[in-house]
């Protein structure tokens, strides 16, 4: 069977892709990775549609999603048409090398992606360290609410991600897998 959460994203260098791994492991949810051209096969399309949860997940480039993760929403209008992602949960992860690095940008176009399909967002819901001994492997360390923000040097390899950020994407995964039991 098919797990009704998928996770469809861009990943130009892997690091996305970690965080996307982490996500499924959290939420039992399917991978659906967009290639180098911007494409997602028929059977990826076909999975989205009987998902009951899309994940969106895009590195931030220049202040917003990649070209290709752009070029993926362009094609999503044939679904807007015909209203096949309405009333689905939607959610949406970004990383890039900065700690800020505008992603909330990448997020909202994320959210606004949803919106256009009707369909209902989840954040992440879990609040931040806010110890005083804080530190980077704390779950929510970047302090993200409206989605799943993580953040990796450029020159680090996919490998070294921060476990904080990783651990954070298994706990937002958990939680969209808990969102989508919820609503049924």
């Amino acid at each position: 069977m098919t797990s009704p959460i998928s996770i469809v994203f861009h990943s130009g260098y892997g690091h996305t892709r970690e965080v996307a791994q982490a996500v499924a492991a959290g939420s039992g949810g399917t991978l659906l990775a967009i290639d180098d051209q911007g494409e997602l096969s028929p059977q990826g399309w076909a999975q989205l549609d009987a998902a009951r949860a899309i994940v969106f997940g895009s590195p931030t480039y220049m202040a917003n999603v990649s070209w290709q993760f752009k070029r993926f929403v362009d094609a999503s209008s044939a679904v807007w048409a015909r209203q096949g992602w309405k009333d689905k949960l939607a959610a949406g992860f970004t990383n890039s090398a900065g700690i800020n690095g505008d992603k909330l940008t990448t997020l909202y176009t994320l959210f606004s992606l949803s919106q256009q399909h009707g369909m209902l967002w989840a954040g992440t819901a879990m609040p931040p360290s806010n110890t005083k001994a804080a530190v980077r492997d704390d779950l929510n360390y970047l302090a993200s609410f409206a989605g799943l923000m993580t953040a990796t040097p450029s020159d680090a390899s996919p490998a070294d991600m921060v476990a904080g950020d990783l651990a954070t994407a298994r706990a937002f995964g958990e939680r969209i897998a808990q969102v989508v039991g919820r609503i049924g």
